[in-house]
C-alpha cells in the first residue's frame, strides 16, 4: 500500500497511515478483518496481508479504536508503526499516576506524529481518570525522579503566557494542548492536531494530565496565565522517539526474550516483565 501525499495545511482530520501486526492464521481471519474495516467512517483504505500478518490503513480515527475493531474479530493485534505525511518524526509516552509502576490506577498511551512542518497529530487513550475534562500539557523536563512533581513548567521556548491550543504561538506555551474528556467509565480517547508543537522539540521531555479543566488562559487571574488553573498533575510520562511507519521489525526482544505478542500482556519494565504469565 503506497503512502499518500498529504497537504501541508488542512483540517483537524488529516489522515495518517497506521501499521498493525495482527495474528491471522488463515483466509477466514483475513476475511473477518476486511469485513470489520469495510465502510467504517474514518478509514479511507486498508491492506490486509496474511503472509506478513499485518494490516496497514489510512485513518482519521484514534489508534485505540482501530485496535478494538481488529480484536473484535478474535485476532490479537499490536500497533507497530504510525506515520505518513512529508515529515516522519514519531514519539510516544506511556503515562500513569505512578510513573509506569504496575500498581498505578491511571494508565495510558499518548502518541505524537509530525505530519508536516505545521501539523502535529496527538493521539491517545487514558484509563482511570475521573469523568470530565482534564488539562493536558507538554512539560519542560523529562524527569520523573519525583513522580509528576519534577517535570518543571509547561514547555515554553518563547517565554509567553499560558493559552489554548487554538491561540497563535505568541499567545500560548508550545506545550499547551488544551483539554481531554473522560467518559463515565474514566476513559479518555482523543485525536487532535496542533500547529505549534513540534515532535522533534519534545522528545525527551514529558507530557502530563491534570486533575482539573484548563481554562486556556481566560480566567482573568495570575494562575490562569501561568497554567490555566488546571490543578495538580495526576498522570505523566516521558516522551520517547517511537517507530514510524514500517520501521518496527521487532518480533522478539533480545534483552529478555519477550515476544511481540507477549509484550502486550506484561509490564513494560521491572521484574514482573520476565515472570508474568502470558
Amino acid at each position: 500500500m503506497s503512502i499518500p501525499s498529504y497537504p501541508l495545511r488542512g483540517d483537524l482530520k488529516l489522515l495518517v497511515v497506521v501499521e498493525f501486526a495482527v495474528q491471522m492464521k488463515c483466509d477466514s481471519c483475513v476475511e473477518k478483518i476486511r469485513k470489520c474495516l469495510t465502510n467504517v467512517d474514518g478509514i479511507s483504505k486498508f491492506d490486509v496481508s496474511l503472509k506478513d500478518e499485518s494490516v496497514v490503513l489510512e485513518t482519521t480515527l484514534p489508534t485505540s479504536e482501530i485496535l478494538e475493531k481488529l480484536e473484535s474479530t478474535g485476532c490479537r493485534a499490536v500497533l507497530k508503526g504510525y506515520g505518513g505525511g512529508v515529515c516522519k518524526t514519531a514519539a510516544v509516552a506511556m503515562v500513569g499516576n505512578d510513573c509506569g509502576r504496575a500498581d498505578g490506577h491511571i494508565k495510558g498511551v499518548i502518541r505524537f506524529l509530525q505530519l508536516d512542518n505545521d501539523t502535529c497529530v496527538i493521539d491517545g487513550t487514558i484509563d482511570g481518570l475521573e469523568p470530565g475534562k482534564h488539562g493536558i500539557h507538554v512539560y519542560e523536563c523529562g524527569d520523573i525522579s519525583d513522580g509528576c512533581e519534577s517535570l518543571g513548567g509547561h514547555y515554553n521556548p518563547q517565554n509567553t503566557t499560558h493559552g489554548g491550543p487554538l491561540d497563535n504561538a505568541g499567545c500560548r506555551h508550545a506545550g499547551d494542548l488544551g483539554n481531554i474528556s473522560a467518559n463515565s467509565e474514566g476513559r479518555a480517547v482523543f485525536r487532535f492536531t496542533d500547529s505549534v508543537l513540534k515532535v522533534s522539540d519534545v522528545i525527551g521531555r514529558s507530557v502530563a494530565v491534570t486533575d482539573s479543566e484548563d481554562d486556556l488562559g481566560r480566567g482573568n487571574n495570575a494562575g490562569s496565565l501561568e497554567d490555566g488553573n488546571a490543578g495538580r498533575k495526576i498522570a505523566c510520562g516521558i516522551i520517547a522517539r517511537s517507530a514510524g511507519l514500517f520501521e518496527n521489525t521487532k518480533r522478539i526482544c533480545a534483552c529478555d526474550g519477550v515476544t511481540l505478542w507477549d509484550e502486550r500482556d506484561v509490564p513494560l519494565a521491572g521484574p514482573g516483565r520476565r515472570t508474568a504469565k502470558v
